[in-house]
């Protein structure tokens, strides 16, 4: 007994020192590279940095659109690139409102009736498609066969390619015409410039070069908003050229930007039509190396090839190395490395996609959705797991877009007869509300500001970080305390007009949503604390909200999405409407959000009533019509009841939006017979194989999910204050093994 004493004390003596040692951050990363032998036709690689992304086929370039989904473009998009079409109109925001009675007051609001209204009313159509993301270009190879014609994609044969994550790094190889070639293609991490280089016997033949195309806009935006067809309505024009450089201005409207072309030694650039230039190298050899720079004013001086892939290696490295991680080797549970998997794979996807200098668009910069624009309540799912993952710098690039639209938020408050500053739900640069059914009615992204801000202030707890967001945190307040009203029972109520988080509800008969209510809270009794921290007196009148807003409403021992729906969940029970059941007429669909209430915030509500409507979501809610963050975000309220095993059941549920791919992508899907609910345009989803009878897919990312997914794991691993002992969101089942470091805790 002793010996095996001994024996048991050297084996816990041995695991916890594993525990101690740092995570080989290198080993973990790695066993993650991206590695794909043929073409995945819903996921080609992506190169980035945050503000510029650029999609890659099989050949490490762009060189094959044709091979691939036709809601899986191939893109090269930047944060900044933006485009509207002429306006000789003069439409502005004001022609694109209506007037909404709310209690005996006519108050602007951006809403059409349907899709079709726009036929009637083109003010709609415009707002609402301008401005709009474009592609920039496209970078590919000009490969011929002997006779000088262009290769066929079938003609390509042992095609493998491998994205290395440590280094940021997309490595294509394939043998075309008993030739080998190799690609290797990257983003510069700081500039918006593209660099590859090729290697093969090709090159030395002149059959191998490399192409770069300009396209103009197509008037059919998503998600592919590139047109080759008409080059008469764009102009590319050459403003200097070198042995080795050339560059161009492009126009296209009123939006003017700027390429460059550089290669690794004396080139000739041949023009292949008015929009379009071919590289091949002068001398002899079998290797050409290209960066392709974009910019809204002229490029200047670049850098080599060579500095430039050195910078792209050390960014990565960076960081890998830098902030939290998480490692699940050595963990029993058969579903732990596919979660590390998902996580490794979803902070590189959100590096490129969710880390410029405005809010990301759902799709990114993969292709566009809803015109490309972003959609501010999806703001914190995209870029808030950055702070919790200690990347804070990430969500900081993109929170200076609220500081310099506090004027236009104001103005949209005062408008409504409001304090402080109102934030719209589906714009652009500009921050313009586009015209919708919905849009203009969502009211959960007005705390968001408040929400993110605090997870800088938690990193960073100092004067500058008060200074920084100190108004955008109190005008964000102001707003939150003046959009509830006093109803006949002296309580202070949201809404109506409101559509929840849940976007199936009337907006002119809807008030107090359940989420809105314990987030308007969460989000003034924040404002005070940042207040006293800068050394101020709290504000009597958001206390008095604070104090005055309506509960969460219940019925049965549950919690209800409303407290306009107070038979909801007797409905949601019964035959016509079970999760089972197709009928648009149901509301147990879309985000269950009442469950953020408890899992995103540390809201007011009574842990045990929100333990039987986790319960209830899972029995009685049609969880085939939601969207992919709503498991990671159930996932937080269970891991903070305390069901850890639920959280993981969470993460994992099967479902089509929940599939996450080999490049760690997540799909859109949503059941045919409702693809109206969440396709703004007939012909932007597409009926594909994988899917299964019955269901259109209307994009092939959706990196909302990825986000969620990276701050439920942070929330899991890292804990929440007032959480007790290392990873509490993990089962203590012994299959778990969960190395964490460097995670904050979120609020």
């Amino acid at each position: 007994m002793r010996r095996a004493l001994l024996a048991g004390l050297a084996l816990f003596t041995l695991a916890a020192s594993a525990m101690a040692q740092p995570i080989d951050r290198h080993a973990l990363v790695s066993r993650h590279d991206v590695k794909l032998t043929k073409v995945d036709p819903s996921a080609p690689l992506m190169v980035g940095n945050g503000q510029i992304g650029f999609t890659a086929d099989i050949t490490g370039l762009q060189t094959f659109p044709e091979a691939y989904s036709k809601i899986a473009p191939l893109l090269t998009e930047a944060q900044w690139a933006w485009h509207a079409f002429p306006n000789p109109n003069n439409y502005t925001y004001a022609d694109g409102t209506t007037p909404i009675d709310v209690r005996g007051t006519k108050q602007p609001y951006a809403y059409m009736k349907d899709w079709n209204e726009a036929a009637s009313r083109p003010a709609l159509a415009y707002l609402r498609e301008n401005p709009h993301r474009f592609s920039l270009g496209r970078v590919a190879l000009d490969l011929r066969d002997k006779a000088g014609k262009p290769a066929k994609f079938e003609d390509l044969t042992a095609t493998q390619q491998t994205l290395d994550l440590w280094t940021g790094v997309l490595t294509s190889r394939f043998v075309y015409d008993g030739e080998a070639v190799t690609v290797r293609t990257r983003a510069h991490p700081t500039l918006d410039m593209i660099v590859v280089d090729v290697d093969s016997v090709l090159v030395e033949q002149g059959r191998l070069k490399l192409s770069v195309k300009f396209p103009g806009v197509s008037k059919a935006l998503n998600p592919d908003p590139s047109d080759w067809t008409h080059p008469e309505r764009h102009t590319t024009k050459v403003i200097g050229e070198g042995a080795s450089r050339l560059d161009v201005s492009r126009q296209l409207d009123a939006t003017k930007y700027f390429a460059a072309l550089q290669a690794d030694r004396a080139v000739d650039f041949t023009a292949a039509g008015p929009h379009a230039y071919v590289v091949a190298p002068r001398a002899k050899g079998r290797t050409l190396g290209l960066e392709v720079a974009f910019s809204r004013a002229a490029v200047p001086k670049l850098p080599s090839v060579t500095t430039s892939d050195q910078a792209t290696r050390a960014h990565w490295k960076s960081y890998w190395t830098q902030g939290a991680a998480v490692d699940f080797s050595g963990s029993t549970d058969p579903r732990a490395a596919e979660l590390e998997r998902r996580v490794v794979l979803s902070q590189y996807l959100m590096a490129l996609n969710g880390a410029g200098e405005v809010p990301p668009q759902e799709e990114g910069l993969f292709s566009n959705s809803w015109n490309g624009k972003f959609h501010l309540e999806m703001h914190p799912w995209h870029a808030g797991h950055f702070a919790l993952w200690n990347k804070p710098e990430y969500l900081e690039r993109s929170l200076p877009w609220y500081l310099g639209h506090l004027k236009d938020a104001k103005a949209r408050a005062a408008s409504h007869g409001l304090k402080g500053a109102w934030w719209p739900k589906m714009v652009g640069p500009d921050g313009v509300d586009s015209p919708s059914k919905v849009s203009p009615f969502i009211m959960w992204q007005q705390p968001h500001p408040i929400w993110m801000s605090e997870l800088i202030w938690r990193d960073k707890p100092t004067k500058a970080t008060l200074a920084k967001y100190g108004q955008l945190v109190s005008e964000t307040a102001d707003l939150l305390a003046s959009f509830p009203h006093r109803d006949g029972r002296g309580r202070f109520v949201i809404g109506p007009p409101i559509i929840p988080v849940q976007e199936n509800y009337d907006p002119l008969t809807t008030f107090n949503p359940a989420f809105e209510l314990e987030y308007y809270r969460w989000g003034l009794e924040t404002a005070q604390q940042w207040r006293v921290r800068q050394g101020l007196a709290r504000k009597p009148e958001w206390d008095a909200v604070i104090k005055g807003l309506a509960p969460m409403a219940t019925k049965d021992g549950l919690y209800l999405p409303t407290e306009s729906t107070p038979n909801f969940w007797d409905v949601a029970r019964s035959q016509q409407c079970s999760k089972h059941a197709v009928g648009a007429q149901c509301m147990n669909r879309d985000h269950p959000s009442f469950l953020m209430a408890y899992g995103l915030i540390p809201g007011k509500a009574d842990p045990e009533t929100m333990r039987r409507t986790l319960r209830a979501v899972e029995n009685d809610w049609d969880l085939r019509q939601t969207w992919g963050w709503d498991y990671p975000m159930a996932a937080m309220t269970a891991a903070r009841l305390g069901e850890p095993d639920k959280a993981v059941d969470w993460l994992f549920f099967e479902a089509k939006n929940n599939k996450f791919g080999v490049t760690g992508m997540t799909p859109r899907v949503h059941l045919a017979e409702h693809a109206q609910a969440f396709v703004p345009k007939a012909g932007e989803g597409e009926k594909v194989g994988p899917d299964g009878p019955g269901y259109t897919r209307a994009a092939e990312t959706y990196f909302p999910s990825n986000g969620s997914l990276l701050a439920a794991v942070a929330m899991m691993a890292g804990g929440w204050d007032g959480s007790k002992g290392p990873a509490p969101g993990f089962p203590k089942d012994g299959k778990w093994t969960v190395r964490a470091e460097g995670f904050k805790p979120i609020p």
